[in-house]
């Protein structure tokens, strides 16, 4: 949906917007209601800003870009509302949109910030990062000479990403060598965000890593091309949203449509009437029918994977295993302001197919497995939506009757207070005791043993 409708811009000349409803990263998306018209009040109100920006730049003790006094009470702004509302420079912006289209220019390569430096996860095949030899554990002292001990995640990506024939260099340590530069010619890089293999006997694995517009169709084709190496049939299915911070709403709705036969996978209400929808899974969607399924979640399951993980577990399709999710059950929408970036402003929230809002609560899994302490990272404690300052409140189910659990044991367990993060080299490996847990769990479904029940 695309709606038009006219904001003020901070600079005080009013700016026309256009409402775009399916672009979003590490949120949801949605529609937008309309914008809200102009009041007597505002006159003054922006007159106040304008004056003020006028007394800093006269008087501040180094010289002040009034265009950076204005990106800045934007922000300002919009982070006041809640922790997902936010204004997006040009840059930001366009970061976030090919981040969602699943392209971008850059080297091609997953990372992680493990003892305040960035740490490759792994190079993506075909990439210059793994065309050049750069290997899982390396880390990157330097890109372009710059130190990047103490960068946060966003500026160390957006100095390794930039146009496709532009050279960066980076500063490689390695265990067991002295650091080395390596020179890097970016590429376009398609992102993959969809991983998968066979696990035990017959048992499908797949990890969304983000949901992006390609992020269903990679799912599907995953699926066909293990049910082939299964000789036709999967005995089981572990779909693993750990560490996925969402994405896309659509790709959610897509994803679940795929192990569901039709139905609602998840209804968003917002102030505005336009924000209220109900989407549903297409009528014999299923592309495993009869295989029993776990889900696994963690606390920084977000967003789209919570839609996922809620869908599949209110559908009793799926065993929800692992620790609670994040908590995020908002819906932000993308509104670009031309020439100007873009603001992220929440809109809406969104309920799971029995009426459940998760904002601020996340999903319970149903059967609780933690993570050995062999596989946390030791310096670092995750979050819950409910931790960060100014989140909204939760309020209530769509029937009225509040939220809940939905299992006793998981809301009894003291698993999820403090919990660590996974080693980000460990997801999916023979060392990940969580999937370990989860295929066993399917296995012993299939052979009938008692104490397994399969969703």
């Amino acid at each position: 949906m695309i709606a038009m409708s006219r904001l003020h811009h901070l600079a005080v000349r009013a700016t026309a917007v256009a409402l775009i409803s399916l672009t979003l990263y590490g949120c949801d998306s949605a529609g937008a209601g309309a914008a809200a018209s102009s009041s007597p009040s505002d006159p003054p109100d922006f007159a106040l800003l304008q004056d003020v920006a006028r007394v800093v730049q006269r008087n501040y003790v180094e010289p002040v870009d009034g265009d950076e006094l204005t990106k800045d009470a934007l922000k300002g702004m919009l982070t006041r509302l809640d922790p997902h509302s936010d204004y997006m420079d040009s840059d930001q912006y366009q970061q976030m949109t090919a981040v969602t289209r699943g392209e971008f220019g850059g080297i091609g390569i997953e990372l992680t910030l493990e003892g305040k430096m960035p740490e490759v996860i792994s190079p993506i095949d075909g990439t210059p990062a793994a065309n050049a030899g750069i290997e899982p554990g390396d880390r990157i002292v330097k890109i372009d000479g710059l130190a990047t001990t103490g960068m946060d995640v966003e500026t160390v990506v957006k100095r390794l990403r930039g146009a496709p024939g532009s050279r960066v260099t980076l500063e490689i340590a390695r265990a067991d060598r002295p650091p080395f530069d390596v020179a890097l010619t970016r590429s376009l890089i398609h992102v993959v965000s969809v991983k998968s293999a066979i696990e035990g006997d017959k048992v499908g694995y797949a990890r969304i890593t983000t949901f992006t517009e390609n992020t269903a169709n990679e799912l599907a084709d995953a699926i066909t091309k293990m049910k082939a190496q299964a000789h036709g049939r999967l005995n089981g299915f572990v779909l693993d949203l750990r560490n996925d911070p969402g994405g896309l709403l659509d790709a959610a709705v897509d994803v679940t449509g795929e192990f569901v036969d039709g139905g609602v996978v998840v209804t968003t209400k917002g102030r505005n009437s336009d924000d209220d929808r109900v989407y549903r899974a297409p009528v014999a969607g299923n592309l495993i029918p009869g295989v029993p399924m776990v889900v696994l979640i963690n606390s920084a399951s977000a967003s789209a994977a919570e839609i996922v993980a809620g869908a599949l577990q209110d559908d009793h399709r799926a065993t929800v295993m692992g620790t609670r999710s994040f908590g995020k059950g908002s819906v932000q929408t993308i509104i670009p302001i031309e020439g100007h970036g873009a603001l992220r402003l929440t809109t809406a929230l969104y309920y799971t197919p029995s009426g459940r809002s998760i904002q601020g609560q996340g999903i319970s899994p149903d059967i609780v497995v933690t993570l050995p302490k062999n596989e946390q990272v030791a310096n670092a404690v995750l979050s819950h939506e409910s931790d960060l300052f100014g989140a909204l409140a939760n309020t209530g189910s769509l029937t009225g009757r509040g939220v809940a659990p939905t299992n006793a044991a998981s809301a009894e367990s003291g698993s999820d207070t403090g919990e660590h993060p996974i080693k980000p080299l460990i997801i999916g490996t023979g060392k990940d005791a969580q999937l370990e847990a989860a295929v066993d769990y399917l296995q012993r479904a299939v052979r009938g043993e008692a104490g397994a029940h399969p969703g």
